[in-house]
């Protein structure tokens, strides 16, 4: 039985979702709800909870006031606790919540998403190993540039922390995604390159093949013979389809 305690400033949204839990995660224990940051903090410091749903617009505040008041209490910086973000649609706060490998649920809540979050939520960090994802939350929202914004890389048995701009390139490996980093080894991250281009988007990526997403940064020559390929910085040799060859070149002269 995972324990949790709902966060949010609408009424109707925790009835809704106390609903959905009851109805559709039976191994979840509703212990309390909180309607803004101050009774947020108040109840999760009360009742200790394993889960907090946590919603990221309130009267008094945002979810992210919550965290960080948690954290300065007693003077300890670590939640022991994991969360699960709900939002009506915030662009910015999303990319900050994917980009630092958190959860997060779009309102209104779908029961089938609600299912699939809990199931991913068990195969997380230990709640006590997720502060360091927390850390880069709190650092990217803090960003006014998405060229100075942080990622958090999962491999399978370890969480690697990036600024966004190191990232060279990546290809795809069947359902995963190898990301070629500057000073770093390549990394294998359970991400298929569709997930990684929506997660990097805006961000000077471009998906110039099938199986390549390259950061226009680290370009430094368009080779037009042999089919096309682009040539990075670090040497590598990335083909670019045809398609993709006349907005490539659209592109670049924008550049």
């Amino acid at each position: 039985m995972t324990t949790a305690v709902i966060v949010d400033d609408e009424k109707r949204a925790r009835t809704f979702l106390r609903g959905h839990l009851n109805t559709y995660c039976e191994d979840v224990e509703i212990l309390a709800e909180a309607e803004n940051v101050a009774s947020a903090v108040k109840v999760i410091k009360e009742h200790n909870p394993q889960l907090v749903f946590l919603d990221i617009k309130m009267p008094d505040g945002t979810g992210f006031d919550v965290i960080e008041k948690l954290r300065s209490m007693d003077g300890g910086d670590d939640l022991q606790f994991k969360i699960i973000f709900t939002t009506a649609f915030d662009q910015y706060a999303i990319k900050a919540i994917k980009y630092s490998a958190l959860d997060y649920l779009l309102k209104p809540i779908d029961p089938e998403e609600l299912v699939v979050a809990l199931k991913r939520n068990k195969t997380l960090l230990p709640a006590k190993n997720i502060n360091d994802n927390i850390d880069v939350l709190i650092e990217n929202l803090k960003q006014l540039s998405e060229s100075n914004k942080k990622i958090v890389l999962n491999t399978s048995n370890k969480a690697y922390i990036f600024p966004v701009n190191d990232i060279i390139r990546c290809e795809s490996s069947g359902s995963y995604t190898i990301f070629h980093i500057k000073g770093s080894e390549p990394l294998l991250i359970s991400k298929s390159l569709g997930e990684s281009e929506e997660l990097l988007q805006g961000n000077k990526f471009e998906r110039i093949h099938k199986s390549h997403l390259v950061n226009l940064s680290y370009m430094r020559a368009f080779i037009k013979t042999d089919g096309g390929f682009v040539e990075m910085q670090n040497g590598d040799k990335i083909p670019v389809s045809n398609r993709k060859r006349e907005y490539l070149m659209q592109l670049l002269r924008t550049l």
